[in-house]
């Protein structure tokens, strides 16, 4: 296991989900922090704790990177059931968003993926996909996260 630095930034989309001509994309959260990487098979893995900034703070997010399919896992004591969320290029996950106040169900579809992340700790991730948490929000979304060190 090794200790590292990891930039995560997370961006959206209007509620329609949809990027109009002339939007850009605007940064919702960025944050720096500390984590973990190791390998385990053909997977590599990182895994950080939330803070209050990402709204999850006492949750730690895990992500099992095999190829161009990614598994997040968030869990943490506010999140008794946890949250799982698969991404892989084309496909469609469904499943429950675990919140501090309840579960919503969730349909996420991914638009894309350029993993970059090499067995030695370092590179990128970047995933681009369209989420709907039923009966409350639809948008389009992308996760960036970084190895800074």
């Amino acid at each position: 296991m090794k200790d590292i630095l990891l930039k995560i930034i997370g961006n959206q989309w209007d509620s329609s989900g949809e990027q109009q001509e002339g939007d850009e994309l605007v940064p919702g959260m960025e944050f720096i922090t500390e984590g973990r990487f190791y390998t385990r098979g053909p997977s590599v893995y990182l895994v950080y704790d939330e803070s209050d900034f990402s709204g999850m703070e006492g949750c730690t997010t895990s992500l099992r990177i095999t190829g161009d399919k990614i598994r997040m896992k968030r869990y943490g004591e506010d999140l008794p059931e946890g949250t799982s969320i698969e991404f892989e290029k084309g496909k469609r996950f469904n499943g429950w968003y675990e919140t501090p106040f309840g579960s919503v169900e969730m349909e996420v579809l991914t638009d894309d993926i350029d993993n970059r992340i090499t067995g030695e700790g370092k590179g990128s991730l970047d995933i681009d996909y369209h989420v709907s948490l039923k009966g409350l929000t639809e948008s389009r979304s992308r996760l960036s996260i970084e190895i800074l060190q």
